[in-house]
């Protein structure tokens, strides 16, 4: 089964229904509709649910609206989000940058 790490401040958030999405740079795992996934704390390791994939949308992080923030985190500005994955996916992340939105329900 594929797999999907979050943070440890997420993971209430993903359990009690407030965050349905997530957005995934550099899709390695080629996620796609109707997938399950074990959903793991990537602070301490551990699973903590499973999901399946019920919708994927893609767009450039420049085009993101305000509507595809629905069930996901919001940032301040633009520049906070692209600092934000710059963490996790290195100075490769731009406005041109391809993001999967992606929403699951849990299982």
């Amino acid at each position: 089964m594929k797999t999907l790490k979050f943070k440890g401040h997420l993971v209430l958030k993903i359990l009690d229904g407030t965050k349905t999405v997530t957005w995934r740079l550099f899709d390695d795992k080629d996620l796609q509709v109707r997938d399950r996934l074990d959903f793991i704390n990537s602070d301490t390791g551990a699973k903590f649910t499973e999901a399946e994939i019920i919708n994927i949308r893609e767009k450039k992080l420049g085009e993101i609206k305000d509507s595809d923030f629905e069930g996901h985190e919001r940032y301040q500005k633009q520049e906070d989000m692209l600092q934000h994955y710059k963490k996790y996916y290195g100075d490769k992340v731009n406005l041109n940058t391809s993001v999967k939105i992606i929403n699951f329900k849990l299982l």
